[in-house]
Order: structure tokens, then C-alpha cells, then sequence
């Protein structure tokens, strides 16, 4: 089995990007297509990843094999901030081979990997490496995970210029309807603004709705 590996990628910080992760492979699961998450990089954890855990409880199950053999949190550091400087706190370097070699080793016995990034596409994994430059190294198609808060819109267009500008394929796009509640009147009208932006010049994307949850978001 090789599985299609999607990277999941949020327009910023607390946007949503693990519920979303964990409800995509919920849902993906429960219409028969097996699939597994894995954590890109996790940072301010020491032993297990807290976005699998999360993970693991939307999609109704306990930690699973590939999650205590660590494949699906290859590299975990300390302190909560970007990779880079996580990294550079706990005084060693970002194993990427190591982080690759799992996510192929998912590949082989499920039908579909989703990535979780951490924060957006221009986070700093390195000094001199951002998370948009290892999704177009692997070739990754990407789901971008936005939502209905004020602003969103300008994060959500120039994510997506981003995308274009690094030719990387936008697989979806997932709307995170639980910041609809600040202002549905702004929500209702970004999902108009944005639909109507990808018929434009994103005709091939797919668009994901991702209900409200009470869990909380990273």
C-alpha cells in the first residue's frame, strides 16, 4: 500500500489545524479509507506529542502502535515555540531524515498520511528553512486550514499566493467553523469571498467544512 500524503497547514497559530486533523481522518476512517495521522514536528512536549493524543481522541480510539513506536511523532522538543528555536533550546538539530523515513513507513500500511505542520507555511523549521520549503522538497499537496475570524481573509489569500508562487498543489481548503460564533455575519461572508476566490484561480480545490468543536484548537 503507498499511501497519498496530504500536509495540513493552518493561515496561523490556533486556527485549528488538529481538530482538523483528527475530524479528516475520523471521517476519512469511517468511509473506509484507512487513514493515520503523524505530527510534523511537536514542540513544549517531552515524550508524546499532545496534537496526536488530540488526534487520537476526535478520531475515538487510544494511542496506536505506529504512536508508541513513534512514527507518528518523530521529533518532539521541549519548550512550546517555533521548531527552529525549540531546536536550538534543547541543543539539537532536526533529524529530517528520520521524519521522512516514518511518514514512508505510514505510507506503506495506510491508504492516506496527513502531516500536521506546526503554526503556518512561512514557519521556521531552521535558520534557514521554512516549513513551505520541506512541503515543496516532498512534494506534498497541501490542506489549508482557515476560519470565519476577522482578518482571516488576508492570511487565507496570502497563503494561498504563497502556494501558487512555490507552484505546491492546494489539495483543500478547511473551514473552520468554530470561530463562526464571534460574528457569523463576517463568517458567513468569508465563506462567500473565499468559495468564490478558489473558483477563480483555485478550480481544481477542493473545499472541506469543518463543523464547531469544543475541544481546544491548535
Amino acid at each position: 500500500m503507498n499511501a497519498q500524503i496530504y500536509f495540513v497547514s493552518g493561515i496561523d497559530t490556533a486556527i485549528g489545524k488538529t481538530f482538523a486533523t483528527g475530524f479528516l481522518a475520523k471521517h476519512w476512517n469511517e468511509q473506509g479509507i484507512r487513514t493515520i495521522t503523524q505530527k510534523l514536528i511537536q514542540t513544549g512536549n517531552t515524550d508524546v506529542s499532545e496534537d496526536i493524543e488530540q488526534h487520537r481522541e476526535i478520531m475515538g480510539c487510544g494511542l496506536l502502535s505506529e504512536d508508541l513506536q513513534k512514527l507518528t511523532m518523530p521529533e518532539i522538543f521541549t519548550y512550546p515555540a517555533s521548531p527552529h528555536l525549540a531546536a536550538r533550546l534543547d541543543k539539537r538539530e532536526i533529524d529530517f531524515g528520520k521524519i521522512e523515513q516514518a511518514t514512508q513507513q505510514l505510507a506503506q500500511h495506510y491508504e492516506r498520511v496527513l502531516v500536521e505542520g506546526a503554526g503556518g507555511l512561512m514557519v521556521p523549521l531552521t535558520e534557514d528553512w521554512l516549513t513551505i520549503d520541506y512541503i515543496v522538497a516532498q512534494q506534498y499537496p497541501v490542506i489549508l486550514v482557515t476560519s470565519g475570524r476577522l482578518g482571516s481573509i488576508n492570511h487565507t489569500l496570502l497563503s494561498l499566493e504563497l502556494l501558487k508562487q512555490r507552484q505546491v498543489k492546494l489539495h483543500a481548503l478547511a473551514f473552520n467553523h468554530t470561530d463562526n460564533s464571534q460574528d457569523e455575519l463576517i463568517a458567513k461572508d468569508t465563506i462567500r469571498y473565499l468559495k468564490q476566490y478558489l473558483q477563480r484561480d483555485f478550480t481544481d480545490t477542493e473545499w472541506l467544512d469543518i463543523p464547531a468543536m469544543d475541544l481546544e484548537q491548535d
